[in-house]
């Protein structure tokens, strides 16, 4: 099959494009893998993201809030439009984290590739909570924990 018209790729990248991020603030390259109950997606963080200029001025290290956005954008933010399956609706919705407990054990630096998995734990009442692990390209954990999130219609609020 080609690569070019393989649904899954192109539903995957549709995914990716309904975020409400931009770059810079935008930590998804790719959608490995999706169905109703997991996740897999990955971010290559470059050299020159915004956030290195300051953290740390010799050795820079992604901050661990930037982690964090990252296995929430794909393991919220994607998991959720996957899970709405034609509701999302950009112009309509927003995304906000509700809760997040997160342990980190690896730093990451720049040109690190990350995957993040997340397992759902409950979908319901647009209230999504997962289990979220991040690994680094040699398979090293890097940080896990529980994240957790909502989908509102912004026109009802």
């Amino acid at each position: 099959m080609d690569v070019l018209f393989n649904p899954i790729i192109l539903m995957n990248k549709d995914i990716i494009q309904k975020l409400p991020y931009t770059k810079p603030f935008l930590f998804v390259d790719e959608i490995i893998e999706v169905d109703d109950d997991h996740i897999i997606g990955n971010y290559i963080f470059q050299k020159d993201e915004y956030f290195y200029e300051g953290h740390f001025i010799d050795t820079p290290i992604t901050p661990g809030v930037i982690l964090t956005e990252c296995m929430a954008q794909i393991g919220l933010a994607c998991f959720g439009i996957y899970l709405l399956k034609g509701v999302w609706d950009t112009q309509d919705f927003g995304v906000a984290m509700t809760s997040n407990e997160m342990n980190f054990y690896k730093p990451v630096f720049p040109e690190e590739k990350v995957i993040v998995k997340a397992n759902k734990v409950y979908f319901r009442f647009n209230k999504l909570k997962c289990n979220v692990v991040m690994h680094n390209s040699k398979g090293v954990l890097v940080a896990k924990g529980i994240v957790s999130g909502l989908a509102f219609n912004k026109n009802k609020v």
